[in-house]
């Protein structure tokens, strides 16, 4: 038997897995000297207005795709206890085995799985809530995830959606947001982390992206139903809330 050629979107999205292998021992750090810390703010929000909407206190399964380190889920769990919300069972999900292996030394309440978000090895109607910060950019067959996402979710499920939507620039602060991503946010990564072309990636993914009024349309055609949607800082982070219908 031959060795089977990968296509182009599959090349791309190793190459993007191995990028993120190469930078995990470094990507907590990273993302907080870059953000400031605001991102763990944005990623409460998510989680506080996931239980807003489900109004239950009681949940099987949340699902936390392109989990990285596993950060979004110490916040699932910080953010259920003060929301008097009982979860029973914590996943997360990433094809980075680099990634992975930090997130097992963090997180100890998990359970963590392999897997790509455009086929992901959960059941179907299996999970209460699927998120993903910051990692939909990333997956290259974005369109293909998204009707994944609604296949595993229960009826009613939700998706929470963080991500550096493209936005129109059009205010005098948008040039330096702009500044700050492409020439600020690379250096310091890149310096951080030892490897510059992670980090130059970043902004690079971010302008061919989606704007927040694309990536709704996706997800409705996915078969969700838009709840929420909110920017935050200066347009830089966008949270998106879908539900999966009843039926």
């Amino acid at each position: 038997m031959g060795i089977e050629k990968l296509t182009d979107k599959e090349e791309k999205q190793e190459k993007i897995v191995t990028m993120f292998d190469d930078i995990a021992s470094t990507y907590d750090l990273a993302n907080r000297v870059l953000s400031l810390g605001i991102d763990i703010s944005w990623r409460k929000k998510g989680c506080d207005k996931a239980f807003e909407i489900l109004d239950k206190k009681h949940l099987g399964q949340v699902t936390d795709v392109a989990t990285g380190t596993g950060d979004l889920l110490i916040y699932w769990k910080e953010q259920a206890k003060k929301n008097g919300v009982v979860i029973d069972k914590y996943v997360g999900i990433d094809p980075s085995v680099g990634m992975l292996k930090v997130a097992k030394e963090k997180v100890d309440f998990a359970e963590f799985i392999e897997g790509k978000a455009q086929k992901l090895p959960i059941e179907e109607g299996s999970t209460d809530v699927i998120s993903i910060s910051y990692g939909i950019r990333n997956v290259v067959d974005r369109v293909e995830a998204l009707r994944e996402f609604h296949r595993a979710l229960k009826p009613e499920g939700i998706v929470v959606i963080l991500e550096f939507t493209k936005q129109e620039r059009k205010r005098f602060v948008d040039k330096f947001v702009d500044f700050g991503m492409k020439k600020v946010l690379p250096k310091i990564g890149g310096f951080i982390s030892k490897n510059y072309e992670a980090y130059q990636y970043l902004p690079e993914s971010i302008e061919e992206f989606l704007t927040t009024e694309m990536l709704s349309k996706e997800l409705e055609d996915a078969g969700f139903e838009m709840q929420y949607t909110e920017s935050f800082s200066l347009g830089i982070s966008t949270l998106l809330v879908a539900q999966k219908s009843k039926k």
